[in-house]
């Protein structure tokens, strides 16, 4: 079945955020959601190091907790990994603005951080991405800043979640100027082209001599045609090497190929 988020990668991508599609997303959820409210600010309590090292976590979920755990999650470097288009639990009990069902009404956003107070300030590429991508979110749904909330806001009894621990308050400022355009327009991830080499970012369709350079790098045909199995392999590769898994062959996928 597909769930009905299949919007947010298109959102995000307009407000000129990174995106990664994680296999299965548009499929992937609990159930359904219902009427979608806003967005619910949580930090994965994950490890210190690695861009998104608690995907699989998000994904799967806990022994305590069936996955997936959010629809979102945001690396360290403000990429926005899509989990899941449907319901997911990362609310629990709690209530805000007469809001209950957490789950149904908001859309979770996990990101990538210890949640200690050692681990603040967060890296300021990871908080524009998260201000912006609340922004995007709440403009498409209709929503003013107000609907973006903290899992420590939400949650019950008072205490039971600390996360995230930067000030809601603050980020609901920061989210609204974006959304009124009082904020400085953002600085969009530029068509790239590899370091040094003259070399363009290659993606989904793309064909050519340097097409058939990744498949003979990445071990498979060699047609010259950047389909699907050729995103797949370079997927496969960005993982293997600790990169965005994007499918797209930007300067750091070029230099993991190119010391091969």
């Amino acid at each position: 079945m597909i769930y009905s988020l299949t919007w947010l990668p298109v959102v995000l991508e307009e407000a000129g955020l990174k995106v990664a599609l994680v296999d299965g997303w548009a499929s992937r959820g609990r159930a359904d959601m219902g009427q979608v409210m806003g967005a619910m600010c949580h930090h994965t309590a994950g490890p210190p190091s690695g861009n998104m090292p608690s995907l699989r976590t998000l994904i799967e979920g806990r022994s305590d907790l069936p996955g997936p755990l959010a629809q979102l999650g945001l690396g360290r470097d403000g990429t926005f990994y899509v989990i899941a288009a449907g319901r997911c639990n990362h609310a629990g009990t709690g209530k805000w603005r007469e809001l209950s069902a957490g789950n149904s009404s908001f859309i979770g956003i996990e990101a990538e951080n210890p949640g200690t107070r050692a681990d603040l300030p967060w890296p300021d590429v990871q908080m524009n991405g998260y201000r912006r991508g609340a922004a995007a979110i709440l403009q498409y749904l209709g929503r003013g800043a107000e609907f973006c909330i903290g899992h420590t806001e939400y949650a019950l009894p008072k205490g039971r979640k600390n996360d995230p621990l930067f000030d809601m308050d603050a980020f609901r400022a920061d989210v609204a100027a974006i959304m009124n355009g009082s904020a400085p327009k953002p600085v969009l991830i530029p068509s790239v082209e590899s370091a040094g080499k003259g070399r363009p970012t290659l993606r989904r369709n793309a064909f050519g001599p340097l097409v058939r350079e990744v498949q003979v790098r990445c071990g498979i045909e060699q047609d010259g045609v950047f389909g699907a199995l050729t995103e797949a392999a370079v997927r496969a590769l960005q993982r293997n090497h600790d990169l965005v898994p994007d499918g797209i062959v930007g300067p750091k996928t070029w230099a993991v190929l190119d010391a091969m």
